[in-house]
């Protein structure tokens, strides 16, 4: 994978999330997210993530993850979570990732909201949900909706599953 240019003496911005799973059947399934606001919309493969969010050098990158896996779906994750290491995505942000065997509700998605201007150049402001929606996905499902980036991170969680 090629390496995102960062400006000499700019610092990258850095994510942490959650690959939450759950098994059923012979193959686990994958929570993935899919970002809220007009930009999105209609955006399908391709635009799916982790649940993730930005924090400050020196903050636990596990309790990040842990905040911003409540923050997007309103349920705090609980359990064990297995490190799976950073990767670069796109825009050259680092993520850091944890995977977590747990299971969640989709229906039952509570997310943050964030507010831009909405439409563009109207002076208006308008309010969208930072995720609007949740969804379970076979390994290969997930493979086609995560971004690009994120795709190592499955490949990542089915080694350490022994898969």
């Amino acid at each position: 994978m090629a390496k995102a240019r960062v400006a000499k003496g700019s610092v990258r911005k850095r994510s942490a999330g959650i690959l939450m799973f759950r098994r059923r059947g012979s193959a686990p399934e994958l929570l993935l997210v899919h970002p809220g606001g007009p930009f999105w919309k209609n955006k399908d493969l391709g635009a799916w993530s982790i649940p993730k969010g930005e924090y400050l050098e020196g903050e636990d990158a596990l309790a990040v993850a842990r905040r911003e896996f409540e923050e997007e779906t309103g349920t705090r994750p609980q359990g064990d979570c297995v490190p799976l290491g950073e990767i670069v995505q796109a825009g050259g942000k680092v993520v850091t990732a944890f995977a977590l065997d747990g299971d969640f509700d989709p229906a039952t998605l509570r997310s943050n909201s964030f507010e831009i201007e909405w439409p563009p150049k109207s002076g208006r402001k308008a309010s969208f949900p930072e995720v609007d929606r949740a969804q379970w996905f076979s390994p290969a499902e997930a493979r086609e909706r995560i971004l690009k980036s994120q795709s190592e991170l499955i490949d990542r969680l089915l080694r350490a599953l022994g898969r």
